[in-house]
């Protein structure tokens, strides 16, 4: 209950800063309509000077920028805590995976399942995504001074992102969020290394694990107590300097992403469980319903799973060891409903910046996603907070994508509740799937 509340009040703040920096953010641009072109032009100046005023654009003090620079703080926090965050994390989760102990065809099973989840929800995401940006729906048509900010990805060989990926100087390639593609392999090899050393492995794992609460904790203060601050700060700038550019395609970023999330739900799950069990899937849609409703209304994978466990053994005719393993399992790495929103958030984040988002751009987006969310963390919104990992790693670090960015982790929440409702029911496809293939599936139970 405490957790809950705490999360629906941070809920409340967030949704409180949107609504107060779009009031303010309308009543600067409204001042700047009426004041810029007259006489009164320096009173809108002094104005842009005290709180708009980009810091790093001048070679001296022609300004404050109070919001620039609140906004600025937030965005360098969340940057300082990328590597040690996916180093940690995902070292961790392939620490708890490959226990020895929980190795097996039924552990074998379930991470393919899980894994095959993931690819095919971020390949149709991100074919959805690139629809509705080949639409022109996340187009922001910026005035020309602004335009002139923009800055395009250069062309390069895709093959070259395999050899980049194992990093000639680890020391480097934690220095820099521009490498986390490296830093994720050096985390996978960190974690099967410490798998495979058993008892050896335990003080490093001690440490990680220890450095890991830390990061965790530092980014509950920063979304907790900072981040409405910060995001009030962003989206009146936003409207101050840009205008009201970004509203639309922050609506259809919102649209898309549930849409595409419910399609995802009603396509592959009983696609993969008809394909891999000969089942009818109707049966498992009409049962996992409420499973998906439950997560949506509470927001919380850690508390739809006691009634996962129960419409999977006492309704779908799956078995309580199997069910013990799987849920929790799938309640840990299974978040392939969090990638799916990866595919959609990168296309809008880069393509409202001017970046020519393209298919090779999408399918790293996609590995980076996948990698980043089996070892996303416990903490309010990790989804959106992950979202920066992969936008870091892609390059998407000019001030338009931290715009967007701040957009996506304001207006999380709608999307958010079809977001998890693809990760549950995906548990339960998961759970269903792996007991029919060992065969102690109750089909009579299933089937009634």
């Amino acid at each position: 209950m405490t957790e809950k509340k705490e999360k629906n009040t941070i809920v409340k703040r967030m949704m409180i800063s949107v609504v107060a920096g779009f009031v303010v953010g309308f009543l600067c641009l409204m001042i700047k309509s009426h004041l810029v072109g007259t006489d009164s032009e320096n009173v809108w100046n002094i104005i842009d000077a005290i709180f708009f005023q980009d810091i790093t654009a001048t070679t001296s003090i022609e300004g404050i920028g109070l919001f620039y620079i609140v906004g600025q703080l937030f965005m360098h926090a969340l940057q300082m805590m990328i590597v040690p965050l996916v180093l940690c994390s995902l070292s961790l989760a392939l620490c708890s995976l490959a226990d020895p102990k929980r190795l097996g065809k039924i552990a074998g099973k379930t991470f393919v399942t899980y894994l095959s989840f993931y690819v095919v929800a971020a390949a149709l995401a991100a074919a959805g995504a690139y629809f509705v940006k080949t639409m022109g729906w996340f187009d922001v048509h910026l005035p020309n001074q602004q335009a002139q900010e923009l800055v395009t990805m250069e062309g390069y060989n895709p093959l070259v992102t395999v050899v980049n990926a194992v990093p000639s100087n680890i020391i480097s390639a934690m220095s820099t969020n521009s490498s986390i593609l490296s830093v994720c392999v050096f985390a996978i090899i960190v974690g099967l290394g410490l798998t495979h050393m058993g008892e050896k492995g335990d003080f490093l794992k001690k440490v990680l694990e220890n450095m890991n609460e830390i990061v965790q904790m530092f980014l509950n203060f920063l979304i907790n107590k900072t981040a409405p601050v910060a995001i009030f700060c962003m989206i009146t700038r936003a409207l101050a300097v840009y205008g009201i550019e970004y509203i639309a395609p922050t609506l259809v970023w919102i649209a898309a992403t549930i849409v595409i999330s419910l399609l995802l739900v009603c396509t592959i799950y009983p696609i993969g469980i008809f394909l891999s069990t000969g089942l009818n899937p109707i049966k498992f849609m009409k049962k996992a319903a409420k499973i998906g409703l439950f997560a949506a209304a509470t927001n919380s994978s850690a508390a739809t799973l006691p009634l996962n466990t129960k419409v999977c053994t006492q309704e779908l005719g799956c078995t309580k060891e199997i069910s013990s393993f799987v849920l929790p399992t799938g309640m840990t790495i299974n978040m392939n409903g969090t990638t799916a929103m990866h595919m959609i958030a990168i296309t809008f984040i880069g393509t409202a910046a001017g970046i020519d988002v393209k298919p090779s751009t999408l399918a790293l987006a996609a590995f980076l996603s996948i990698c980043t969310a089996v070892g996303t963390p416990a903490i309010p919104v990790a989804g959106t907070t992950m979202v920066y990992v992969v936008m870091m790693g892609l390059g998407f670090n000019t001030e338009l994508c931290l715009i967007g960015y701040s957009l996506v982790l304001a207006m999380n929440y709608l999307p958010g509740m079809a977001v998890i409702t693809l990760n549950v029911i995906g548990d339960a496809a998961t759970n269903v799937i792996v007991n029919a293939r060992e065969g102690v599936l109750d089909k009579d139970m299933y089937n009634s």
